[in-house]
């Protein structure tokens, strides 16, 4: 934008570049929207509805495959810790690769912000990934899901929030399909194990505060993903090693990955790399389309997930994890039902009553019609 002053006349002028001229990356027109060298606004919206939902499915099932893979490996469940650290090293990689590609370089957001996110996002992944080597993939998954039940009480106890009796339901919902699935899990799971419950849950809760913390910090200083991800993993990844240095955690992890270097930092590599091309169209998902349609594609992805860990990785089946399942999906539907009742409006029971009366009262006249006709 350039401005020019002329004294005689005491006018201002100001040009605003056309789109085919260079841009700072946060001052993007509403169309661009670019994945992984895609711009997506080349196409029309139910081809980026596809492209988006192929992304996220794709990216984020091999994620989750390559995710059990890893730790299906004999001798690996007790080296969770060091996997995050190799991820943290991948994802930092790939933000200071990606933010070269844009113009503007500047780290936007303070410091000590990104040691709170820095710290909240090893909570989230490091505890998420330490809990696989106690619990089975689905119950994980499962968990993951139910991020609701954290963000309701930390309303209800910090900010003293009230919510409605829809939100309630879906945590209700949520809990008992919780309850139920680890029952489930602790009667048909040899390898089952408390602790990976109390891990994965202080990883959800270190989840739920760390996506208010992020939003308010992008928007309050106008920060690009790139520089949240490069800041935010690269500063986690010295948190991570300093505590793997301390507790002695670093020495067999090391050595442990060194002789299988394919399965373990192989592996670790194609699965951070599709967890951060996963993420990219998540977001595309919800600039687009909004966020009640990237939570129903990513909770179909979740369910998907599930079906192909029981089919690729031999594991107990009870049918008390598909009623828990279902119950965890009725508390989801719940939860995006309440965000967006101005969206979706759901037949009460008085409307289906009535419904039901016209459509008998049409078939009578019709039969009546009919004889009278035939009469």
């Amino acid at each position: 934008m350039d401005l020019k002053f002329n004294n005689s006349r005491k006018y201002v002028s100001i040009t605003v570049p056309s789109k085919t001229q260079t841009m700072s990356p946060h001052i993007k027109s509403v169309d661009d929207i670019v994945v992984l060298g895609i711009n997506l606004s080349r196409f029309n919206k139910l081809t980026q509805f596809f492209i988006c939902v192929a992304g996220v499915f794709v990216f984020y099932l091999i994620y989750g495959y390559l995710q059990e893979l890893i730790f299906s490996m004999e001798g690996f469940k007790s080296y969770g810790w060091y996997l995050t650290l190799v991820q943290f090293a991948f994802y930092s990689i790939f933000g200071l690769i990606e933010l070269q590609l844009i113009q503007d370089k500047r780290r936007r957001i303070p410091g000590k912000t990104y040691m709170i996110i820095a710290f909240l996002t090893v909570g989230t992944m490091g505890l998420s990934n330490t809990s696989l080597g106690y619990l089975n993939y689905p119950t994980q998954v499962i968990f993951k899901c139910c991020k609701l039940i954290p963000v309701m009480l930390g309303g209800v106890l910090i900010q003293g929030k009230r919510y409605n009796v829809v939100d309630v339901s879906a945590a209700v919902c949520m809990s008992l399909g919780l309850i139920w699935f680890t029952l489930a899990d602790s009667t048909t799971a040899p390898n089952f194990n408390l602790t990976g419950v109390i891990l994965i849950s202080l990883a959800l809760c270190a989840d739920a505060v760390i996506g208010n913390v992020q939003e308010k910090a992008m928007k309050l200083h106008n920060a690009s993903n790139s520089e949240m991800v490069l800041y935010s993993y690269s500063i986690g990844f010295v948190y991570i090693l300093l505590g793997l240095t301390c507790t002695s955690g670093l020495g067999p992890a090391v050595t442990f990955c060194s002789k299988n270097p394919i399965q373990t930092y192989g592996y670790a590599f194609l699965f951070s790399l599709t967890g951060y091309f996963g993420i990219s169209f998540v977001l595309a998902l919800i600039k687009i389309f909004g966020a009640l349609v990237a939570v129903t594609v990513t909770t179909g992805r979740k369910a998907m997930t599930i079906v192909l860990s029981f089919i690729f990785f031999a594991k107990p089946f009870t049918f008390q994890y598909v009623w828990s399942g279902f119950l965890v999906v009725l508390g989801i539907f719940l939860n995006v039902y309440s965000k967006n009742m101005d969206k979706i409006r759901l037949p009460s029971l008085y409307d289906l009553i009535n419904k039901m009366v016209e459509t008998r009262t049409s078939r009578t006249l019709a039969q009546t019609v009919y004889v009278s006709n035939v009469g």
